[in-house]
C-alpha cells in the first residue's frame, strides 16, 4: 500500500493568543546578544510591558533598552535587587549558561514565571534544582527551544508518531559549522567559567532536542562520549574575526560525540562541532523497522533545515523513496516562543517547552561531559522530583 501523502501535509491551525486583561510586566536578566530577540518579541505582544533590565556591566541594560526605544523601565546590575524591588509577572533569563540555574531559582522563589534561554543549565544537578524550585513555587519554566515551533520540525515528530517508520531503533544526528566558533560579538561563549559548555550547549542541545522531541523524549540510560578542544585553542581558528588572542581564553568544547542508549531500545549516535574541516557532519537519520527518515543537514546548524526530507520504505516488496515536501518557512518563531510562554503564564497552563522534557536533553549533555572526563561509559540517573 502506497504512502498517503495527505497524512504529511500541513494543516496547522493557529491557536488564538490568550491576551491578558492587564499588561504582563516582564523583566530581562542579562542584556547580551540573545536578549534582543526576547525584547523584540515581547514588544510585538499587545499585552506586555518591559519594566526592568539587568546586566552585570553597568549601563549595558540601559543602552540595550534605549536601542528599542523603551521608556520607563528600571535598571540594575544585580538580578536579585531587580526581583526584590520591581513588581513583575515573569522574567527572561538570558545570562551566561553558568548562571542560568541561580537566576531561575531566585525568580521562582519570588513568585515569577521564567523563560530560560537554552541550554537549560550546565549540569544535570543544576537542572534538578531548578525543577525542584519550579515545583515548589507553582510557577512555570519554559526553556528556549524556538525550533520546536517550526512547521518542518513539527513534521518530523508527526512522521515518527504516525507509525510509518515502525519501531525506531537507531538515530544518527548532529551538525556543525566548518568555521564557526562564536566570538564575533562576544567571547563569553568560549570561557569555561561563564559558558560551562561550548558547542554542546550552543548548538548541540538543538540537535538533541530535534530527535528527542520527535521520539517522545525517552529517558537516557547510558552515555559514552567525548568532548574535545582541538581547534579552539589554536590562533588559526580565529583568523576570520581577527581575534587570535581567543585561543588563550578557550576553555570549553568545540567538538563532541556520543553513543547514547535510550529507554525502549533506541540508540542515539550524536556529534556536534563549532569547527571542522568538513562541510557537514552528516544528515540526521531515524531508522525504523518499517522505514527510515532522512533529514538533510545544513552548513551552519541552527536548529532547522531547508531541504525536503525523505522516507525510505518498501511498497509491495520493492524499495521506494518518498519525498516529504518542505513546508513554508515559519518566519515568526520568536513571536510563537514568547506568545506561548505568555499564554501559559496567563492561564496557568503547562510550559510550552517544559522542564520535564528538557531534563533528558540536559542529562545527555551532562553525561557526555562526565563520560569524556572519565574516559568510559557512564550511567544516567535522574532523581525523582
Amino acid at each position: 500500500m502506497a504512502l498517503d501523502m495527505n497524512d504529511f501535509s500541513t494543516n496547522q491551525v493557529e491557536t488564538e493568543a490568550v491576551v491578558s486583561e492587564k499588561k504582563m510586566r516582564i523583566g530581562i536578566i542579562g542584556t547580551g546578544g540573545i536578549s534582543g530577540s526576547h525584547i523584540q518579541a515581547y514588544l510585538n505582544q499587545p499585552d506586555v510591558e518591559l519594566v526592568a533590565g539587568c546586566d552585570l556591566i553597568p549601563g549595558k541594560a540601559e543602552k540595550k533598552f534605549a536601542s528599542y526605544n523603551i521608556e520607563g523601565a528600571k535598571f540594575f546590575t544585580d538580578y536579585k535587587e531587580m526581583i526584590d524591588t520591581v513588581e513583575m509577572d515573569a522574567v527572561s533569563v538570558c545570562t551566561y549558561n553558568c548562571t542560568h540555574a541561580e537566576c531561575a531559582i531566585y525568580a521562582l522563589e519570588h513568585g515569577l514565571n521564567v523563560l530560560l534561554e537554552k541550554p537549560f543549565t550546565v549540569t544535570l544537578d543544576e537542572a534538578v534544582e531548578v525543577m525542584k524550585a519550579e515545583k515548589k513555587s507553582g510557577k512555570i519554566v519554559s526553556v528556549g527551544f524556538q525550533p520546536r515551533f517550526d512547521a518542518n520540525m513539527q513534521m518530523i515528530k508527526k512522521i515518527v508518531e504516525s507509525g510509518e517508520l515502525g519501531r525506531v531503533f537507531y538515530v544518527q544526528t548532529g551538525g556543525g559549522r566548518r568555521h564557526g566558533i562564536p566570538v564575533g560579538w562576544s567571547e563569553t561563549f568560549i570561557e569555561g567559567d561563564k559558558a560551562g559548555l561550548g558547542a554542546l550547549g550552543d548548538i548541540g542541545c538543538y540537535s538533541i532536542d530535534l530527535v528527542m522531541n520527535a521520539l517522545g523524549n525517552p529517558k537516557p540510560l547510558t552515555v559514552t562520549g567525548t568532548a574535545t578542544d582541538y581547534f579552539g585553542t589554536t590562533p588559526e581558528a580565529y583568523a576570520a574575526v581577527g581575534k587570535p588572542q581567543c585561543a588563550e581564553k578557550f576553555s570549553v568544547d568545540d567538538f563532541a560525540s556520543a553513543y547514547i542508549r535510550l529507554e525502549g531500545g533506541v540508540v542515539l549516535d550524536f556529534r556536534i562541532s563549532w569547527y571542522m574541516h568538513l562541510d557537514t557532519s552528516g544528515d540526521t537519520i531515524i531508522y525504523g523497522t518499517k522505514g527510515s527518515l532522512r533529514i538533510p543537514s545544513t552548513e551552519c546548524w541552527n536548529g532547522t533545515f531547508n531541504k525536503p526530507m525523505t522516507i525510505y520504505h518498501d511498497v509491495a516488496g520493492r524499495p521506494v523513496e518518498t519525498t516529504i515536501p518542505l513546508l513554508p518557512e515559519t518566519k515568526d518563531l520568536w513571536n510563537k516562543k514568547i506568545r506561548s510562554f505568555l499564554d501559559a503564564c496567563i492561564t496557568g497552563g503547562k510550559a510550552p517547552v517544559p522542564t520535564d522534557q528538557i531534563i533528558y536533553n540536559q542529562a545527555i549533555l551532562d553525561g557526555i561531559n562526565r563520560s569524556s572526563k572519565a574516559g568510559k561509559e557512564v550511567e544516567v540517573v535522574i532523581p525523582e522530583i
